[in-house]
């Protein structure tokens, strides 16, 4: 039997790209327990509040919720623990490296299946001040409006 291709999304992040640029982004295996995995199967993940540490060259990922299983009885972990990103020590070593800027910080980006496995995708994030988060809402109700005029002047 062939494995099943393809990404499927669990969680996205909308919250992290209206309060930060991303400059980069690494995809990232999770640690997870047996009813974690069928937690996330069933879509009862959040990362809206969660973020990214480096702590004795482990990457770890705080605040990361994902919903007890059902079916689970004894073998529940705690939702909210804290879990460890599978990544390779050259990428570690980068990321670190990186973090030492002032300003920059790692925050989860959207959590997805890609063929059977778990992944992560983090991002390296400046935060963004006041002014920038309204020039990118007038951004996007200028998009809206454009989209609007073009849908009304095709109809008619």
């Amino acid at each position: 039997m062939a494995k099943k291709q393809g990404i499927k999304l669990i969680a996205n992040n909308k919250k992290a790209y209206h309060d930060y640029f991303i400059e980069e982004t690494w995809e990232a295996g999770i640690a997870l327990a047996g009813t974690e995995v069928k937690s996330l199967r069933m879509g009862k993940c959040s990362i809206k509040e969660s973020f990214v540490q480096i702590d004795h060259g482990e990457v770890l990922i705080f605040g990361m919720h994902i919903s007890p299983y059902e079916k689970g009885n004894i073998f529940n972990k705690d939702p909210l623990r804290t879990r460890k990103l599978l990544l390779h020590r050259y990428e570690i070593n980068k990321i670190e490296g990186k973090l030492k800027e002032k300003g920059l910080t790692m925050v989860p980006l959207k959590v997805y299946f890609k063929d059977s496995l778990v992944k992560i995708e983090i991002g390296m994030a400046r935060g963004k001040k006041l002014y920038d988060k309204r020039a990118d809402i007038a951004k996007k109700d200028q998009k809206r409006e454009a989209e609007r005029d073009f849908k009304i002047h095709n109809l008619g």
